[in-house]
């Protein structure tokens, strides 16, 4: 095989293809009514027990349109192939029924959701199917382009759903892999201060050993604190691999620097922050979330709150947990909870143990609302 077809031979099916819903009874029987009153009423049907049942066929056969569409596609393509050779050889013309005109919804299935192979094997009968209907109702040139079209532009609109919904996929994984990345380099510098202390203590310890054995035993209980702050904030690690080397040593950003959002936007609209509660003792890796979470939702905000006045940002502090909610006064137009810069913060939150609303405010503006555990453990 050229190398150039094995990738579309060899592509798997899409993940997470919808097995049958309700809207698919509901149009199988609407389909199978209409079948049996264009049996019933209309004069000009030729063969009508062979044309009901192969209208009812194709009908059924759209209930595993998603699951199986290459045997979908290839048990309809076979029958209709064989109607129609059979209609072909008498001199009968046509005897499919207005019904199986739902025969377009495989071609875009199998598109939509087959996997490489089964996309070549199954436009292959299509076409074959239709090449043998066309044969046995021809007329011209132009009704024959036409019939192929009816044909093929649901399967490439299928082919093209398909690509759309792999690009927003691999852009919310990119997401998800920067966010982790992120938020391992914070844990990185978190963990790499404990440590940093720990080999400051053990140096002057080991110094004041010999002419002072309590102030040793103080540094070595110094370094037991280091050490278990150090494995705790280790087990929140994600296993995100970065892209860089050596890592910044720079101290993460915290809940006490909220408070300068509201001097990070000049002009409209205004950023209000407000700290309550307890907010001492906090994990680092807690603190580093909430200060990125306020600090996107603020960003979002003053790029798409139409007319807003007002951004405000509150942090209240539990016996358990920490809430952080952000809040703007903007229209609600064109805004929606479908944006890469909220798949960041959930999966951010999520890692954390904790979790994330976006919508609509009760009257106006658009609402965030994060609840995070105070020690970050893993959900």
């Amino acid at each position: 095989m050229p190398d150039v077809l094995r990738p579309l031979w060899t592509a798997p099916r899409p993940a997470r293809a919808p097995a049958r819903l309700r809207r698919d009874w509901v149009l199988v029987a609407l389909l199978a009514v209409a079948a049996v009153l264009e049996v019933v009423l209309r004069p000009d049907v030729t063969w009508r027990p062979v044309a009901f049942v192969l209208a009812l066929g194709v009908v059924l056969a759209l209930l595993w349109r998603r699951t199986h569409p290459l045997g979908a596609v290839l048990a309809v393509s076979g029958a209709l192939a064989a109607v129609n050779l059979a209609a072909l050889f008498a001199g009968v013309g046509d005897l499919g029924l207005w019904t199986t005109a739902c025969v377009v919804l495989l071609p875009y299935a199998l598109c939509r959701w087959g996997s490489g192979r089964e996309v070549v094997l199954g436009l292959a009968a299509v076409a074959l199917a239709s090449a043998l209907g066309i044969a046995g109702d021809w007329t011209n040139v132009a009704d024959a382009v036409l019939e192929a079209c009816v044909v093929l532009v649901p399967a490439a609109v299928g082919a093209g759903v398909r690509f759309a919904a792999a690009s927003r996929s691999r852009g919310r994984d990119e997401v998800r892999l920067r966010e982790r990345e992120q938020l391992a380099r914070e844990l990185h510098d978190t963990v790499a201060h404990h440590v940093s202390a720990i080999a400051v203590r053990a140096q002057a310890g080991r110094v004041v050993a010999a002419s002072d054995p309590a102030a040793a035993v103080d540094a070595l209980r110094v370094i037991e604190g280091e050490a278990s702050r150090a494995l705790t904030e280790m087990r929140l690690m994600v296993g995100a691999l970065r892209e860089d080397g050596a890592a910044a040593l720079a101290p993460p950003r915290g809940v006490a620097d909220i408070e300068l959002l509201a001097h990070a936007v000049s002009g409209s609209p205004r950023v209000e922050v407000e700290l309550t509660g307890d907010l001492d003792d906090l994990r680092p890796a807690v603190g580093a979330a909430l200060y990125r979470l306020a600090q996107e939702a603020v960003t979002n905000a003053v790029r798409h709150a139409r007319h807003a006045s007002r951004v405000g940002v509150l942090v209240a502090g539990a016996d358990d947990c920490v809430r952080l909610t952000v809040v703007d006064d903007g229209d609600l137009h064109g805004r929606s909870g479908a944006g890469y810069g909220l798949v960041g913060m959930s999966e951010r939150v999520t890692l954390l143990g904790g979790t994330l609303d976006a919508g609509p405010g009760e009257e106006r503006g658009w609402t965030v609302a994060a609840v995070l555990p105070r020690t970050g453990a893993v959900a």
